[in-house]
């Protein structure tokens, strides 16, 4: 059965562009050594850009696609990046045309009955394809006020409002079918030093926050500033917010996926 793309994110682009984490560099690094050659990268799922300006710096083109325009109106232009509104189970790209396929918190959304024969056919033979996730964030201590606070709004005031495929996000993509040759990949930390206000924002951009102010109409993130930044303090002042980072890397061969 054909998944129907389910857009979580356009009224959030804005709030997604701005206030969404970036990757390590080194993550980029690592992925572009396991490459026969550093031409051209597909990624898939770009929403408005985070993991594609990385990689315009360690490949020669990156082709950045989103089912979403109002994400891809969002994204961060680059000379190196040419941004598309496609679906990911149907690209548009050539066959063969492509070193490595990156998918980054984004895997759960496809359709991957069709995606995965989509990779196989645009990557080049021994073409590396990787995705990557990133769990519940955890802010300063685990614990401490300021993090209670945050993991309480994330499972219990707009938790019944998660679509149900982040499941697979909080499971770190463990039960998702990847048929792929895997590559051993070292571990990489995602971490970034945010003020209150940057937090919110983030609070903000999730599909759940959206679909909870639809179905309550109004925003439970402004109803959480009040304890949050009572908790934390000066407002100038930044915490260490970081998330668990899980990522899958294979390696393509031409044969028909099973």
């Amino acid at each position: 059965m054909t998944k129907a793309f389910a857009d979580h994110f356009s009224p959030l682009a804005s709030h997604y562009a701005s206030s969404r984490p970036t990757y390590p560099p080194e993550l980029f690094d690592w992925l572009a050594s396991r490459c026969a050659a550093r031409d051209c990268v597909w990624d898939c799922g770009t929403g408005t850009g985070q993991a594609a300006v990385d990689l315009s710096r360690v490949f020669a083109q990156v082709i950045a696609t989103d089912a979403s325009a109002a994400q891809i109106a969002e994204a961060t232009p680059s000379a190196r990046i040419d941004y598309r509104v496609a679906p990911a189970e149907a690209s548009g790209l050539d066959d063969a045309s492509v070193d490595l396929v990156v998918v980054a918190q984004a895997l759960h959304w496809f359709d991957l009955d069709r995606f995965y024969p989509e990779a196989r056919r645009v990557l080049k033979p021994g073409g590396v394809i990787a995705a990557w996730c990133y769990g519940v964030l955890h802010v300063g201590d685990e614990g401490d006020a300021v993090d209670r606070l945050v993991q309480h709004f994330y499972r219990d005031e707009v938790g019944p409002w998660w679509p149900a495929e982040r499941h697979h996000v909080e499971t770190g993509y463990r039960d998702l079918p990847f048929p792929f040759p895997p590559l051993p990949a070292p571990d990489f930390a995602l971490s970034a030093q945010w003020t209150p206000t940057h937090l919110l924002g983030y609070l903000r951009s999730w599909s759940a926050t959206a679909r909870f102010m639809a179905a309550n109409g109004f925003d439970p993130v402004e109803r959480l500033s009040v304890p949050l930044l009572a908790a934390w303090g000066d407002p100038a002042q930044t915490r260490t917010v970081s998330w668990p980072l899980s990522l899958r890397v294979g390696r393509c061969s031409r044969q028909t996926l099973d």
